[in-house]
């Protein structure tokens, strides 16, 4: 059961690794895709949350469960970050591009999460002969989607604009200093 444990919890850190790192050659950026994974804590923190809530432990279909759940939360931080890079590349200021990705893609975001958590609610409730075994995966997928959402809509967008608010910053005031001439102390 050690190296079972073991064994997921390192390919749980190697999904979202080999994630980041997908996202990062399709994205051909270090930064929105790590705005697109910020949404994985608060998953991690529904799935723990369910978990105690359900008294299910830990076992190997509950860290199967998060593994699925960590691509869904990826997903949907991709349809909003996607969409506020493009408002940004459009003209908009960082603010108004995550608000208007966050408005926008909310129904996408939501349906998609639903639609995940609605098809887990059977194996969840693990009824039927041997449910009881599979129920950890469903209560798991729940949770994580559950705060994964939330976060997806409400941090994401937060994040976004603030880490590109301040890129954009950074760049008005290098472009400042660069249109300034230069001046020379002579020391007299």
């Amino acid at each position: 059961m050690h190296a079972s444990y073991t064994g997921l919890l390192l390919g749980l850190a190697f999904a979202i690794m080999l994630d980041y790192l997908l996202i990062v050659v399709n994205f051909q950026s270090w930064l929105d895709p790590f705005i697109m994974i910020s949404a994985l804590p608060a998953a991690l923190a529904g799935i723990a949350w369910i978990l105690f809530i359900a008294h299910t432990t830990l076992s190997v279909p509950a860290l199967m469960g998060t593994i699925m759940c960590m691509g869904v939360a990826t997903a949907n931080s991709i349809l909003v970050v996607s969409f506020a890079t493009e408002q940004i590349s459009k003209g908009k200021d960082p603010i108004s591009a995550a608000l208007e990705a966050g408005f926008t893609r909310f129904r996408p975001v939501l349906m998609t999460a639903l639609a995940m958590i609605i098809g887990m609610v059977p194996m969840a409730l693990g009824l039927g002969d041997g449910g009881e075994q599979n129920a950890p995966l469903g209560r798991a997928v729940i949770g994580g989607l559950l705060f994964a959402t939330v976060s997806t809509l409400l941090f994401v967008p937060t994040f976004f604009s603030v880490l590109h608010g301040s890129k954009a910053q950074s760049a008005q005031d290098r472009d400042l200093l660069t249109a300034q001439p230069l001046t020379e102390n002579t020391g007299d």
